[in-house]
């Protein structure tokens, strides 16, 4: 699975930043996939730039493009059966942001 999830987060990493012209998608990264085991869904972690408006306009947008990412999933993978994707914004590294602000805060005291 974990090689499965690893070539999923490939593909669409590169579809992301080369194939989708929406125009409400900003800076996303994707950070990581989880699959189910029987293939049928796909919980899609996303990091993006920006404020939380421009947070929800990309997810938006993304959820939006699912069909197309899906079916380009299927040529570029061969996978037999093709998980339903979900787009979610994974929080880790606005997490990660504020406690190293946090630390730096309580060095300087």
């Amino acid at each position: 699975m974990r090689r499965v999830n690893e070539a999923i987060r490939e593909v669409l990493s590169e579809a992301i930043v080369q194939g989708l012209k929406d125009p409400r998608i900003g800076f996303v990264t994707v950070v990581s996939v989880d699959t189910s085991p029987d293939l049928r869904s796909a919980k899609v972690y996303v990091s993006v730039l920006g404020d939380e408006t421009e947070r929800e306009q990309t997810l938006e947008g993304l959820g939006h493009c699912h069909g197309y990412l899906q079916s380009l999933l299927g040529a570029q993978l061969g996978m037999k059966r093709t998980p339903q994707l979900t787009f979610i914004f994974d929080e880790t590294i606005e997490r990660g942001m504020r406690i190293e602000k946090l630390l730096k805060e309580i060095e300087e005291q």
